[in-house]
C-alpha cells in the first residue's frame, strides 16, 4: 500500500451533477499497476448512503459501502469509505467506483479507466530499425519508419504505418479499449487471430506521435528487430 497527495484538481460527475471536486485527492495503489483516487468526504456533494456492507481489507481495514445520489441517478454500492482504517490518512476519505461515474476530470482533461500514474511515463521515438511481425510464420508487416512506444511497465511497442502492414491480412474488429495515457484504440484479427493489432486515431495530446499507426502485442506473435526475433515478454496481455 502506498499513499500519495496529488497537486491535480480531481472532479467526478454523476447524472450530469458534479458528485466531488477536490484539490486534495490522494492517490492509493490498492493494486501495483496503477493508482485509486480517495477524495476528503469535505469534497463530496452527492449524498452517501451506507447499505449496511462491509467490505474487509488486510490493509486498510474494515471498508463501508455507500450508495451514491446525484442529479437524480443512483449508483449502487459505488463509494467506500474506511472510518476507522490502520492507514490513517485514509480516514475520512472516500473511494468512489472508477466506472460507476459518468466522468472524471483531472484539472480539464477528462481521464479514462482508472487514475494516471505519476510514475508511469510514456516516450514515442522514431526508429529506422527493421521490424519485422510474423504470425503463424506469415509477414504482416515488415517496416524500417516505426515508432517505438516506452511506456513504464510494458514492452516497447512497434507502431508501424499502413503501408508497411499487409492490411488484406487484418478485419476489424467490435473490440475497443481506452487508456489513461493514450485514448480509445480499435482492433483487428490477424489471420484470424483474434485482437492482435489495435490502433489509435484520435490518441490524447502526449501520444500522438501514433495517431493512425498499427501495433502488434509482442506477447502473441513473432516481431524481428533488425533481423533477430525477439524474446515473447510476459505481461497481463499474454
Amino acid at each position: 500500500m502506498r499513499v500519495e497527495p496529488t497537486a491535480k484538481r480531481v472532479r467526478a460527475y454523476l447524472g450530469g451533477h458534479r458528485v466531488a471536486d477536490t484539490t486534495r485527492a490522494l492517490l492509493v495503489w490498492e493494486s501495483p499497476h496503477y493508482p485509486t483516487y480517495y477524495l476528503p468526504l469535505d469534497d463530496v456533494t452527492a449524498t452517501l448512503t451506507a447499505t449496511g456492507a462491509t467490505s474487509r481489507s488486510p490493509s486498510r481495514g474494515e471498508g463501508v459501502v455507500h450508495t451514491v445520489t446525484a442529479g437524480g441517478k443512483t449508483a449502487a454500492e459505488a463509494a467506500l469509505t474506511y472510518p476507522d482504517s490502520p492507514i490513517e490518512d485514509l480516514r475520512g476519505h472516500v473511494r468512489l467506483e472508477w466506472n460507476a461515474m459518468d466522468a472524471w476530470f483531472e484539472e480539464d482533461e477528462e481521464v479514462y479507466v482508472h487514475a494516471r500514474d505519476p510514475y508511469t511515463r510514456v516516450d514515442i521515438l522514431p526508429s529506422s530499425r527493421r521490424i519485422r511481425v510474423e504470425v503463424d510464420g506469415v509477414a504482416v508487416a515488415d517496416s524500417t519508419h516505426a515508432m517505438i512506444l516506452f511506456e513504464t511497465g510494458l514492452p516497447a511497442r512497434y507502431y508501424l504505418p499502413k503501408t508497411d502492414v499487409r492490411m488484406d491480412l487484418l478485419e476489424s474488429t467490435d473490440t475497443a479499449t481506452r487508456c489513461p495515457y493514450k485514448g480509445t484504440a480499435e482492433y483487428w484479427k490477424v489471420n484470424g487471430r483474434a485482437d492482435l493489432a489495435w490502433s489509435y486515431r484520435t490518441p490524447l495530446p502526449e501520444s500522438e506521435r501514433v495517431a493512425g499507426l498499427i501495433a502488434f502485442y509482442n506477447e502473441k506473435l513473432d516481431v524481428y528487430v533488425d533481423g533477430k526475433l525477439e524474446e515473447r515478454p510476459r505481461t497481463q496481455f499474454s
